[in-house]
């Protein structure tokens, strides 16, 4: 039986990145003397980030921010960041940027983010980040940045990209080592972007000296939300069609409509086929993601039932699991004040962790 997860149930992940290492005992010998090296956060450290797109859309919830709040009871130490500086490698409208952060934000926050057990702040608060991310781009080859997914797809796309657009991996690499992450969530798109950080890390560490650890990627077990009317793209909130995608604040109503209108086939009988059925499997990894249970045992509740019977079961259960989160979500909004403290806040304590790092950082460059 399906069985809703706690906000404590454990997600499934796959480490994938950095050998094991021992801890080392090298001191660094500089102008004013030896100097030690500074640790890895004793029992790993998480970092992750999201653009701030406004509120984000059940594929969003279901294949990231779900993890990210069962990681905040696995690791001591947790970073989540609102990247607003990656955000603008692409045209952003000013006053909507300003709310879209807001709103991503309050939306963090209603998924189970805890500002308490992590920090939660906004990038571009942190100047650290910027700096970073321009000695580890004096670190990195053209060719190597040219050969990344992001700059092939996105650069086709618009014929020639930005600069920004360019070295964006950069600046994500900068993001990750800066805390001197271990662990970073990551989606198998993002991978080899991860693995530009790995490289980054050992390259300075080759050069300077050993400082920063390798992060490992940790990939989610839970598999991606498609389109509800192309089950062969993954959900998307820049999709043109609004009926292909399930938002967090989306009425009941809405939801249902979407759902019942999603995209099936002619075979009445519910089935896990996603390369002969994509839209029915479609649902029944979302019926098993929001309830809590196995896709096998999803096709077991909707036995008996043809796919559109079975589309009411699951916009039910969707309704169930995002009434809290979008009432919750209204309710921060409501209180630009408390959540523009609130990130001022996360950005205090992720300066701690920062400022030590890079004036470590700016001593083996040579600047001071």
């Amino acid at each position: 039986m399906c069985g809703r997860k706690g906000p404590d149930a454990r997600v499934g992940w796959r480490e994938r990145g950095m050998m094991e290492k021992g801890e080392t005992k090298e001191v660094v010998v500089g102008a004013a003397g030896p100097r030690p090296v500074l640790e890895e956060p004793p029992g790993g450290r998480v970092f992750s980030g999201i653009q701030p797109t406004g509120v984000p859309h059940l594929g969003n919830y279901l294949g990231a921010l779900e993890s990210w709040v069962s990681l905040q009871n696995q690791y001591p130490s947790v970073l989540y960041s609102i990247v607003d500086l990656h955000s603008i490698t692409q045209p952003q409208d000013q006053a909507l940027l300003r709310v879209n952060i807001l709103d991503m934000a309050a939306s963090l926050l209603a998924c189970g983010i805890n500002p308490e057990t992590s920090i939660l702040f906004q990038q571009s608060q942190v100047s650290e980040h910027a700096e970073l991310s321009w000695i580890l781009g004096c670190l990195t080859s053209m060719p190597r940045l040219r050969h990344l997914p992001q700059w092939k797809m996105k650069s086709k796309q618009k014929n020639e990209g930005s600069v920004g657009l360019f070295t964006y991996p950069v600046l994500q690499a900068a993001d990750i080592l800066l805390y001197k992450s271990t662990h970073v969530p990551v989606g198998e798109d993002q991978v080899q972007h991860l693995e530009l950080a790995q490289d980054l890390a050992r390259i300075f560490n080759n050069t300077y000296g050993d400082f920063f650890p390798e992060p490992r990627a940790l990939l989610s077990s839970t598999r991606k939300v498609k389109s509800l009317r192309d089950p062969s793209s993954k959900m998307s909130k820049s999709d043109p069609q609004k009926m292909a995608t399930v938002n967090l604040t989306d009425s009941p109503d809405d939801i249902v409509l979407k759902i019942r209108r999603s995209v099936t086939d002619f075979t009445s009988e519910v089935t896990f086929d996603p390369e002969v059925r994509p839209g029915v499997s479609n649902l029944l990894l979302i019926h098993a993601a929001v309830a809590g249970c196995t896709v096998e045992e999803a096709v077991g509740w909707a036995k008996g039932l043809d796919t559109g019977k079975y589309k009411q079961l699951v916009a039910d259960a969707v309704v169930q699991r995002l009434t809290p989160i979008r009432e919750e979500i209204e309710r921060l909004r409501g209180d630009r004040g408390h959540l523009e403290r609130l990130l001022a806040h996360g950005a205090q304590r992720a300066r701690e962790l920062a400022a030590p790092v890079l004036k470590e950082v700016r001593h083996r460059v040579g600047f001071c």
